[in-house]
């Protein structure tokens, strides 16, 4: 192991629009540079016929190098979930045998709905934990990939709000407050399963933040895809992702003498004008920088092998992401304190793209529910915060700004 959180690219996009020949390219590039890279896949096809070669995908296999510096793994939800239902019916034998229950042989477990995502999770936490220098994603398409990458969060706010970790302190009152309470309390193995949990959530949650870990998003220029981009960018930025780039995929070339072929790359033309405007550098598509275009040429036949991603020249590299060793951004959520000049405290959130009818706001306690769009986001108020109630808020050159004012009661008073 290395001791560092790989450099990470995980690659979504829109259904169709060539995620695995992205990432299958990404790698590639990062190996032939000198990086040990891993790919790791999550369609259930894998990406061997992009790469032109047999990738071993059978269960409790390890990455596989198909060419030298690049290793292939994909995610294997079935061997997963017979993974981990195994280990629990083993954890909870003696209840079973208890009640006679007959128990489950590997064989006949067929994973359930949500394995995907759980599975795509543990396989975040062992390649953040491997000796890569690279480690590149191909996720699902773009409303599920941004559902999983926030997914280690909120499994991590529930686990603490069902099990606080400061109930295990108390182990040895145990006895006394069951009896005291007359119901029996959870048992040393549930919290011990919990805060192990905790622990490997934590791991890919810190992957997912990490500076070294952006998002690079795959689209094929057209009207679908523009929808599809304005509705992730409100998930990218409520969740705090970081965009490397926006690649444009099959692009069609604008000299061809054909009338028909024509038309269509000067419909994909007028498209990339659109992006450009709406999210390229300086149009404040994300922390106020925009994401970088890419386009990626049509080959006039669906890329196969290692020479077809090589001519890929647009992802050649990784583009201007932070790497590894990068300090941590600052928290591009900010409190600016007005006190002075209104009494106020206002937290600001960048949130660009995004319109007043689509936000929702909820204080909750210690906590903020936040609603852009179809997405969800529930964070903890800095100590300062929690001491004030919402008065307001507002949304300006897209960024919301939640105005707090000062509780009497609860604020201290200068002498």
């Amino acid at each position: 192991m290395t001791g560092k959180t790989p450099r990470t690219v995980l690659v979504t996009g829109p259904g169709g629009a060539g995620r695995t020949t992205v990432a299958a390219a990404t790698a590639l590039a990062a190996a032939r540079r000198g990086d040990r890279t891993l790919l790791l896949c999550a369609d259930p096809a894998g990406p061997g016929t992009v790469l032109g070669t047999a990738v071993t995908t059978a269960a409790g296999a390890g990455p596989a190098e198909v060419t030298p510096g690049l290793w292939v793994a994909r995610v294997d939800p079935a061997d997963y979930f017979r993974t981990e239902f195994l280990a629990l019916q083993e954890r909870a034998a003696a209840a079973l045998d208890m009640l006679g229950a007959r128990r489950l042989d590997g064989e006949e477990l067929t994973e359930l709905p949500g394995a995907e995502q759980f599975a795509l999770l543990q396989a975040l936490r062992r390649a953040a934990a491997g000796d890569w220098n690279v480690l590149v994603v191909d996720l699902p398409p773009l409303r599920d990939a941004l559902s999983v990458l926030a997914l280690p969060e909120r499994l991590r706010r529930l686990i603490g709000r069902l099990l606080p970790a400061e109930r295990q302190a108390a182990r040895a009152l145990r006895p006394m407050i069951a009896q005291l309470a007359g119901v029996p309390m959870p048992a040393d193995w549930l919290y011990g399963a919990a805060a192990r949990r905790d622990e490997e959530l934590a791991a890919v949650q810190a992957l997912i933040g990490s500076p070294g870990t952006t998002v690079r998003l795959v689209a094929e220029p057209g009207p679908a895809a523009a929808d599809a981009l304005r509705v992730a960018r409100d998930g990218l930025s409520l969740y705090g992702l970081r965009v490397d780039a926006l690649v444009p995929n099959k692009v069609l070339p604008t000299d061809s003498s054909d009338a028909w072929l024509a038309t269509l790359a000067a419909q994909q033309q007028k498209c990339l004008d659109g992006w450009s405007e709406e999210y390229g550098p300086g149009s404040g598509a994300g922390s106020g920088t925009g994401w970088p275009l890419r386009e990626v040429r049509h080959l006039g036949r669906d890329p196969r092998g290692l020479d077809d991603l090589a001519d890929l020249e647009a992802l050649a590299d990784l583009g201007p992401g932070p790497g590894p060793d990068t300090e941590p951004d600052p928290d591009p959520w900010w409190v600016e304190d007005r006190r002075e000049e209104d009494g106020l405290l206002v937290w600001s959130l960048p949130l660009p793209g995004a319109v007043k009818a689509d936000i929702g706001l909820v204080r909750r306690g210690d906590e903020l529910l936040l609603t852009v769009g179809p997405f969800h986001r529930i964070v903890p108020l800095a100590g300062a915060l929690r001491r004030c109630t919402v008065s307001g808020a507002a949304l300006t050159d897209g960024v919301l700004k939640v105005r707090f004012t000062p509780d009497p009661g609860l604020w201290p008073r200068t002498p």
